[in-house]
């Protein structure tokens, strides 16, 4: 008894060349963005420092910046929970340096442009679509959570 031989089609032989499409890290973003946004409030802007986009979130406004698509670009977001001066500024930094250490995830708080900003940011390298999501909502939800106690106590 004789085995017969089995044929290879030809579009399967080279499996070890098959990658499947990639979506880009600028349409992840997109499409993250346009599941939280708010009122059609998306925007985007391209400019020699890649993509910005700014949406509406509960009370906040969020930005987020893509560098470009290399390893070494950034993938950046941010919002504004504050503005200063505040009141009681020694104690405030206080609160956002020990809210850094417990209560921010990989978020933190920092101080950008005089105003008091939640953010978080990496290298585009090996970022991953749930990565992009978790960060564009942790940023969202919680300077959505902090604006408003932060600024009836510190305004």
């Amino acid at each position: 008894m004789t085995t017969p031989e089995l044929e290879i089609n030809q579009e399967f032989s080279d499996l070890e060349d098959f990658t499947p499409s990639k979506i880009s890290h600028k349409d992840e973003i997109e499409t993250v963005i346009y599941s939280l946004e708010e009122n059609d409030s998306a925007m985007v802007q391209k400019t020699d420092e890649g993509y910005i986009w700014k949406f509406q979130y509960g009370t906040v406004e969020v930005f987020v910046q893509l560098t470009g698509e290399t390893e070494e670009d950034l993938f950046k977001v941010w919002s504004v929970v504050l503005p200063l001066p505040a009141k009681n500024e020694a104690e405030l930094m206080r609160l956002l340096l020990e809210m850094n250490w417990d209560g921010t995830f990989e978020t933190n708080f920092g101080i950008f442009n005089n105003q008091i900003v939640l953010s978080t940011q990496r290298t585009v390298d090996d970022l991953s679509a749930s990565e992009i999501s978790r960060a564009i909502t942790l940023v969202a939800s919680l300077a959505d959570e902090y604006d408003e106690e932060l600024q009836s106590k510190y305004l």
